[in-house]
């Protein structure tokens, strides 16, 4: 039987120190925080619900964090 792999370790960040930051603001944060994957979406968007570790998603209005999440 093969070994279940286990995931990389994410960041010690805390996804609400991303809300009302600008958006290209926290990206850039997130990333020098050590996230691998940011991804920044409008109210409503329809997203698959599986979880990456190291993603950190963005839910952006006019240009400014709204909520974050991780996976």
């Amino acid at each position: 039987m093969a070994p279940i792999p286990t995931p990389p370790a994410e960041p010690q960040d805390s996804p609400d120190r991303y809300v009302g930051l600008a958006s290209q603001d926290a990206e850039r944060e997130a990333r020098a925080s050590g996230w691998t994957t940011v991804r920044s979406l409008p109210p409503g968007a329809i997203i698959t619900m599986e979880y990456l570790a190291g993603r950190l998603n963005f839910e952006v209005v006019e240009g400014v964090v709204r909520r974050s999440w991780k996976g």
